[in-house]
């Protein structure tokens, strides 16, 4: 006869044998309404050393902690003091031991002293390289994991079309295709577990839909059909979910259809959870709940609003408590709401907690053991690889690679001579340099006064604050010690250059004041190098960023002046572009020499941009987006359905507009090489293939210059006719090959059928029988091989277990 109960016996939920929802399910029984309020809820500390409120504000522990303000930590060991100080107190005030999910954002690395940072998303993406980005995700999630972090808030999986909007730069591009395979990529390695079994689990955003926006204006309304939604949008999203085991999602701000996604029953849990077995945590984007209420206007009340997110299928709310919050507690005491709508959020974040491993490992591990996770050689190689391999080479009459023995060399541009500028949107070093700034921009937490406003300098003839202080190199230079500028990784890679460098223009506006200077300069070179663009990252010290969109997406006059008048020098030009949105502008076209898309490339920028202009690597970037002439072509993207864009066929309207053409400025998966590669000997495996199977296509590449190089080998698909307007073509694989001179390879893709599904009439996903052209090339509009297969019946499928990209 037993006499004693054992912890288990005691405790049930601890018990590890049992599943996550079992372990959940009995706790759930366990906890008091305050106790259950505690877990859809979130601690953002203003300041991780000073967390005296958390127990005034959460007496009965909390949810999620938000560590957005490591950021401006100077020690690893704030971080980790800070997690370990919050985790004790929440699991004491619980009742129950119950431990806090810990979240970081980290599109491009860790907000941590000592971590690596990588270039922006559309950086990336412009890489297309899949093994990339997954290691990407491996680093992220160890360094985060190593500070107790657990819910880690990327991949960003946005197909973006609208240059207009401030945050393109975050995602991977217009195709879906693309960004579905570097999102499955990312997602898996960033949900990886440590040697004490913490576990991260990824947190998708935005979903959905977001940068389909009124405007280009970030936030606000979209109106997508939803055939769109489903084929485009949510295409990334359902890879995650279907092929990466994506547990994290975060609803966007906007309204699609008249519905806010954050209170929409459709898109959070049918959408969502019933179509595309969606099962994990929903949190909320910060401030988001509070929104419905004071933004959209759906809710009278904040506690209307946190009922109707969590009817629509949200669990948490970041960053702080709004909609769930005192108010709507009493109304789950007094009957007035379901419980059992609160029990199932909670239920989501005690299923999540268990995943992690936290109630076994709450805490950050100890220091040593933290240590091996930062300044680690491999993880810098990897964030210079990453930016090598996202420059784009747009154009080149042959000045590039730079020949030896060029005498002198003029650098122009306000971002040559620091590094700042190659930091983007939610990186580390942008998220701490936005303090400084005089007004945030970030959803959720943004500040604003007119009186701040009238006192800050800004760039001339905008309303951009001016950020030339000391002490925003000071951060940098705290964060990364002894990063180069481009003009000091000129200096030291071009001994026997002498290098003059000028200030020529600002980031944005009109000020001529520094043309004359720089003419100047030029004049006096063999060869003259422009840096171009404006600053992405945060606040108002920015150009583009979060909720800093524009009109124009153009270069600013300051700068596309100056390249029309040093034209007139006859000096080899070579432009360098540095920013979120990528480069358009006409006299770049009409008077550089070369010109060099760098994105944000972050703390391997230097080194690789003067790789490729030297010509120690060979450019292998290819554009992740179509870039638009103006803001007026806007929306351009190359696979439009037939009989859009430039493809409205002729009997309906002349091809072009009165003053522009219809085709973009530069073209969707474009990019050069200094060598050139042949395409031959197309295969395809069959001629014909059930709507169930599969089929191989493979061709020959090889590299006809005198260079090595790397090729991006495109395959592309066309529906010659189907029952619902489809794309002029479609990217279905892609591949990176690397190739010496006069090396020749074969590249093999696999295809499943289930891959060209689509939304027929009544909805429903459909392989359709019929003929599909497959295109294989250097780019959307590279063409170097054809071929065809015919599929022979219909056939209706499930969409989440349809194939997404090839193997």
């Amino acid at each position: 006869m037993r006499t004693s109960l054992s912890a288990h016996d005691k405790k049930p939920w601890l018990n590890g044998s049992l599943s996550p929802q079992e372990r959940a399910g009995l706790l759930l029984q366990e906890l008091s309404l305050d106790e259950k309020m505690a877990q859809v809820s979130c601690y953002f500390p203003r300041d991780i050393n000073d967390t005296g409120d958390f127990a005034g504000k959460f007496p009965f522990g909390i949810g999620e902690v938000s560590c957005l303000e490591a950021r401006s930590a100077h020690l690893l060991d704030e971080v980790t003091d800070f997690q370990r100080r919050i985790q004790n107190e929440a699991m004491e005030r619980s009742g129950h031991g119950i431990p806090a999910i810990f979240h970081m954002e980290g599109l491009c690395g860790a907000y941590l002293p000592g971590a690596a940072s990588f270039p922006s998303g559309l950086g990336r993406a412009a890489g297309w390289n899949v093994e990339m980005e997954r290691r990407i995700g491996g680093i992220v999630g160890k360094q985060e994991r190593a500070v107790g972090v657990t819910h880690t808030l990327a991949p960003v999986l946005d197909i973006s079309r609208d240059p207009r909007m401030g945050r393109q730069g975050e995602t991977y591009g217009e195709d879906p295709t693309l960004a579905s395979a570097l999102g499955v990529a990312f997602t898996q390695g960033l949900q990886g577990r440590d040697s004490a079994g913490r576990q991260t689990e990824a947190v998708a955003k935005h979903f959905i839909g977001s940068h389909h926006t009124e405007g280009g204006i970030h936030g606000a309304h979209c109106n997508i059909p939803d055939r769109t939604l489903m084929e485009i949008y949510a295409k990334p999203f359902q890879a995650a979910i279907s092929v990466a085991g994506l547990r994290g999602m975060m609803p966007s701000y906007n309204s699609v259809g008249g519905e806010p996604v954050t209170a929409s029953p459709r898109l959070l849990t049918t959408v969502l959870r019933e179509h595309m077995g969606f099962d994990g945590l929903v949190v909320s984007d910060y401030g988001a709940v509070g929104n419905l209420h004071s933004v959209q206007r759906v809710a009278p009340s904040l506690a209307e609003a946190g009922l109707a997110a969590l009817r629509a299928g949200l669990d948490v709310e970041l960053h702080v408590p709004q909609g769930f919050g005192p108010e709507l507690m009493a109304w789950f005491a007094e009957g007035r709401a379901d419980i059992a709508l609160l029990d199932r959020a909670v239920e989501q974040v005690l299923q999540a907690k268990f995943r992690m491993g936290l109630f076994e490992n709450p805490f950050a591990p100890d220091p040593t053991e933290r240590d091996t996770s930062f300044a680690v050689p491999a993880d810098t190689a990897v964030s210079i690889r990453s930016a090598r391999e996202s420059l784009v080479l747009l154009t080149n009459n042959g000045v590039l690679p730079l020949q030896p023995g060029i005498k002198k060399l003029a650098v122009i541009g306000c971002h040559a001579t620091t590094a700042r500028f190659f930091f983007g949107g939610y990186t580390h070093y942008s998220m701490a340099e936005g303090k400084l700034a005089a007004n945030a921009s970030m959803a959720g937490l943004t500040t604003s006064s007119d009186a701040i406003r009238a006192l800050t300098k800004t760039v001339p003839g905008t309303t951009i604050e001016a950020s030339d202080g000391p002490v925003f190199e000071e951060l940098l230079h705290q964060q990364k010690p002894g990063i180069r500028s481009l003009l000091e990784e000129l200096v030291g890679r071009m001994p026997g250059t002498e290098v003059a460098w000028a200030y020529g223009y600002p980031i944005a506006g009109d000020d001529e004041s520094g043309h004359d200077e720089a003419l100047a300069v030029a004049a006096e070179a063999d060869v003259v190098i422009l840096t171009l663009g404006g600053k992405h990252g945060t606040a108002s010290i920015a150009s583009m960023g979060e909720g800093i969109d524009a009109t124009d997406i153009n270069l600013p006059a300051c700068q596309e002046q100056l390249i029309v008048k040093m034209a007139q020098l006859g000096k080899p030009m070579v432009g360098i572009h540095l920013d979120g949105r990528p480069v358009s502008s006409d006299a770049a076209d009409q008077h550089l020499s070369a010109l060099l898309e760098a994105w944000s490339p972050s703390e391997g920028g230097a080194m690789a941009i003067v790789d490729i202009l030297v010509g120690d690597h060979s450019p292998s970037g290819r554009l992740p987006v179509s870039i638009a002439r103006n803001a007026g072509q806007v929306p351009v993207y190359y696979n439009h359905p037939h009989g859009s864009s430039w493809h409205q066929g002729e009997s309906i309207g002349f091809p072009d507009y009165v003053d522009s053409p219809h085709t973009p400025r530069y073209v969707f998966g474009h990019g050069l090489s200094f060598t050139t590669f042949d395409y031959t000997e197309l295969s395809v495996s069959t001629g014909q293939v059930m709507a169930t199977e599969g089929f191989d296509v493979s061709c020959a590449i090889a590299n006809t210059g005198e260079r090595a190089g790397t090729e991006v080998v495109q395959l592309y698909a066309s529906d010659r006719f189907a029952s619902a307007s489809r794309p002029v073509m479609e990217l279905i694989g892609f591949r990176r090959v690397t190739l010496e001179p006069g090396q020749k390879t074969r590249v093999n893709f696999h295809i499943e059928a289930s891959q060209l599904a689509f939304l027929d009439a009544g909805m429903h996903w459909k392989v359709e029988a019929g003929d599909v052209d497959l295109l294989v090339g250097a780019s959307s509009a590279d063409i170097r091989l054809k071929s065809s297969i015919h599929i022979e019946s219909d056939a209706r499928i499930d969409g989440k277990d349809r194939s997404f990209y090839a193997c």
